[in-house]
């Protein structure tokens, strides 16, 4: 199947009106009212906490003033919270490098190969402007450009670049559109159950094709971050209008998928096939690098 970009703007129709069904409603409820899920981030996402392990980044520079001593402390956790206000911290020094790296240690946790990749985004030449200008696009232009500027760093994925936009949203006082919300291939994953299921079932065949292609595990592009987001926002108030009390933001939500609070089901005639054939990449928004 040749990759139709008018066909993907058919299934982002489809989902931006639907958007939650009642099945992922109740489940999102229950998730928020559960004591060991999601019942503590009633109020915000800001008490999500990360642990990790402050010697494996003693090659790392700069290293945020507020984080756990890398030669005393054998672990530590870092909490949104404590990012956002590290990040404000490094905003007013002009020391965005230090946020950066902030919000690559909550990204990785306890990854160990986090710190060698952090080191090397910092050390490219343009990273400390890279994050100055995303940061300054996200004030006069929106997340898209934002997302664009960082995509020129070499190993920094969109997993966590949308990281370091999301704890910058936080961080600013005022953004221009939508504050950004991580996305990785887990969120990802999610959209694409989603738009294949609800394709499906408004009888488009190609539909697994497609969503395989443009929420796919990673390499998106800033046009399908925009989608995202317009989801995301759309499905909260969604809650938010629901009797499930939901009182939490967007990124309470991108939690809760994360944490499988809601896993939408492939259609059952979804073929191997399918699942592994990807289109022709003819579009214009959708195509990596556009």
């Amino acid at each position: 199947m040749r990759f139709d970009q008018s066909l993907a703007d058919k299934l982002d129709a489809v989902i931006l009106a639907q958007l939650l069904p009642e099945d992922a409603v109740t489940s999102l409820g229950r998730w928020l009212n559960a004591p060991e899920r999601g019942q503590r981030y009633r109020n915000g996402s800001g008490v999500h906490t990360v642990p990790y392990t402050p010697s494996s980044w003693m090659a790392v520079d700069p290293w945020p003033n507020d984080f756990a001593d890398r030669t005393t402390v054998d672990s530590a956790s870092v909490s949104r919270a404590e990012v956002v206000a590290t990040f404000r911290a490094a905003e007013q020094s002009q020391s965005l490098a230090e946020a950066f790296v902030a919000t690559q240690v909550w990204g990785y946790g306890l990854t160990g190969y986090g710190p060698y990749r952090t080191g090397h985004v910092l050390a490219q030449p343009g990273a400390e402007e890279a994050f100055t200008e995303a940061v300054s696009l996200l004030t006069c232009e929106g997340a898209s450009a934002a997302y664009e500027r960082l995509q020129v760093l070499d190993g920094l994925g969109p997993a966590f670049l949308t990281k370091f936009l999301y704890f910058a949203g936080q961080a600013l006082p005022e953004v221009k559109g939508l504050r950004p919300l991580i996305l990785d291939r887990v969120l990802a994953g999610v959209l694409r159950r989603y738009a294949t299921k609800i394709g499906v079932t408004a009888g488009f065949e190609w539909a697994p094709v497609v969503a395989n292609r443009v929420w796919r595990d990673g390499n998106w592009t800033s046009y399908r971050y925009h989608i995202y987001l317009t989801w995301m926002y759309a499905a909260s108030e969604q809650l938010t209008a629901s009797s499930i009390e939901w009182s939490a933001g967007p990124d309470v939500l991108e939690l809760a998928l994360f944490s499988a609070a809601w896993a939408p089901a492939s259609p059952d005639h979804q073929s191997r096939g399918q699942r592994g054939r990807a289109p022709h990449l003819s579009d214009v928004r959708d195509t990596v690098g556009s």
